[in-house]
């Protein structure tokens, strides 16, 4: 995989060859952030891919049903805990976990699984996008916010936006703000320290690759940033 002096793209990490890798860390890094952000049209899109068809899972039991049924509930288990860390209720997260790990117990074909694995993802996604209060932007600032999750690997500019909804800047402005509560620019760095929060729980990828990963200007500048909105520099969450 090519690293452009070092560098790494973010669809390049979301896409790398996870054979050289193990296991646990293959597509969910992607996978789990999009869910805690409430990215609906991304988990959507992972979702296409069979469950039990994925590279890489490993043998929990002999028998292959089984098998699929140990690693739902796993995955089940770490996205309840991820969604609340984004701000879910505890209660309510491992109520959902409870639900669709009892119905993945009584599945009778791995074909099962996969539906109700993809029908869990989207549960928590949505669920996810309401406790952001996504459900409430109108129809303009919602095509914003999607294109903004869309390409956290890029410099996203207002007029980028304009393009994408169709609104002058100065108006666009004035509306995200009223609506979200936070200017664009502020509203795209939260998302993208967010990002950076997860790659740095769930992967081994150095700081300086995050970095360029989510497209900061340089790693001098995502530390600064990140250490004022988190409280620790990036190297120290990690630990």
């Amino acid at each position: 995989m090519s690293t452009r002096g070092g560098k790494i793209s973010y669809q390049e990490f979301l896409n790398r060859d996870y054979r050289m890798i193990h296991a646990s860390l293959l597509p969910e890094q992607d996978f789990y952030n999009s869910i805690m952000l409430g990215d609906i049209s991304k988990v959507r899109k992972l979702c296409r891919d069979r469950f039990h068809e994925k590279e890489g899972l490993g043998k929990l039991a002999e028998d292959n049903l089984q098998n699929i049924k140990y690693h739902f509930v796993i995955t089940t288990a770490l996205i309840a805990r991820i969604c609340i860390e984004g701000g879910m209720q505890l209660s309510e997260s491992f109520s959902m976990s409870d639900y669709y790990i009892l119905l993945a117990d009584q599945a009778g074909s791995v074909e099962e699984i996969s539906e109700l694995h993809g029908e869990m993802a989207l549960a928590y996604t949505k669920r996810m996008r309401e406790i952001a209060g996504g459900d409430t932007f109108s129809r303009h600032i919602t095509m914003c916010v999607d294109y903004i999750m869309e390409h956290l690997d890029e410099r996203i500019r207002v007029n980028d936006l304009c393009g994408v909804c169709g609104l002058s800047g100065g108006y666009l402005s004035r509306l995200f703000k009223a609506e979200t509560g936070v200017s664009i620019s502020r509203f795209i760095l939260i998302k993208k320290i967010e990002t950076a929060r997860n790659m740095l729980k769930h992967s081994n990828y150095p700081i300086m690759w995050i970095s360029n990963a989510l497209a900061f200007p340089s790693q001098s500048y995502f530390t600064r940033v990140f250490t004022k909105e988190c409280g620790v520099t990036p190297g120290r969450f990690r630990e």
